[in-house]
C-alpha cells in the first residue's frame, strides 16, 4: 500500500461527461476530500452515494456526475488520500526503496480507516463483477512493483542493497510483505510494523567487507 507515482483520481477526466475540464478536476477533488473524511467518520459501509452527496450538499445526481457507482467512488477515496500523501513526502523522499515502503506502510495506519478501506476494496477486486477495483488495483500491483524494481535496481549500481538478488522479485516480496502486515494490524495493532518492515533493510545490505 503505497510507493506509486502514477495519474491520480484527481487528475483523471471525467470521460464522456461535459463541462470545463479544470472546474471538474477541483470539484472532484473537493469531493474526495470530503468523502475521505466521511469514510474516517462512518467506515466503508457508511460511505455510500447517497451520503457523501449529502454530506457535500448536493444532489445524488449530481455526485453521479463524477461517479457511477458506489465501487468507484471508494477507488477514488483510496487513491486521492494515496496521492495526498505520496504529495507530502514528495519533498523528502528517503534514500533507500526500502525505506520509502515502510514510512508508506506506516503512515497508511496513522490515517483512520484506510487500511481497512485498501483492504475492502482488494476484497472486491476478486469478485467476479467487480469493475472498477480490479481494474485499479491490477494497474496498482502493477506500477507499484516496477516503481520499486527500479529504485532497488539503482540502489544496487550504488552499492547500497545487496546485488547477488533479483530486483523484481525482492520488489514482489516487499509488497507482500507490506500488505500482509497492514492486514495483521487491523487484528493486531501492538505488531510492531514499522520495525519489522526495516528488517528488509539489514536483509538486503550489501555484505560488509571481511
Amino acid at each position: 500500500m503505497g510507493y506509486v507515482d502514477t495519474m491520480t483520481s484527481d487528475e483523471a477526466p471525467v470521460i464522456g461527461r461535459s463541462g470545463s475540464y479544470a472546474k471538474g478536476v477541483a470539484r472532484r477533488r473537493e469531493i474526495l476530500d470530503r468523502a475521505i473524511e466521511v469514510f474516517t467518520e462512518r467506515g466503508a459501509d457508511g460511505t455510500s452515494l447517497r451520503r457523501i452527496a449529502q454530506a457535500l450538499g448536493v444532489s445524488h445526481a449530481a455526485l453521479l456526475h463524477y461517479f457511477d457507482s458506489r465501487e468507484q467512488l471508494l477507488v477514488a477515496v483510496y487513491e486521492h488520500a494515496e496521492a495526498r500523501r505520496d504529495e507530502a513526502n514528495a519533498q523528502h523522499r528517503p534514500a533507500l526503496a526500502t525505506d520509502v515502503m515502510v514510512r508508506a506502510a506506516v503512515q497508511n495506519v496513522e490515517v483512520p480507516g484506510l487500511v481497512q478501506l485498501y483492504s475492502t476494496l482488494v476484497a472486491a477486486s476478486l469478485e467476479a463483477d467487480s469493475t472498477a477495483s480490479k481494474a485499479f488495483f491490477t494497474h496498482r500491483f502493477e506500477a507499484v512493483r516496477a516503481a520499486l524494481t527500479e529504485d532497488l535496481a539503482r540502489d544496487q549500481a550504488a552499492g547500497l542493497v545487496r546485488d547477488d538478488v533479483d530486483p523484481a522479485r525482492i520488489a514482489a516480496l516487499i509488497v507482500a510483505a507490506s500488505d500482509g502486515l497492514q492486514i495483521q494490524w487491523l487484528l493486531e495493532p501492538s505488531i510492531d510494523l514499522q520495525e519489522t518492515l526495516r528488517s528488509f533493510t539489514t536483509l538486503l545490505a550489501p555484505p560488509q567487507p571481511s
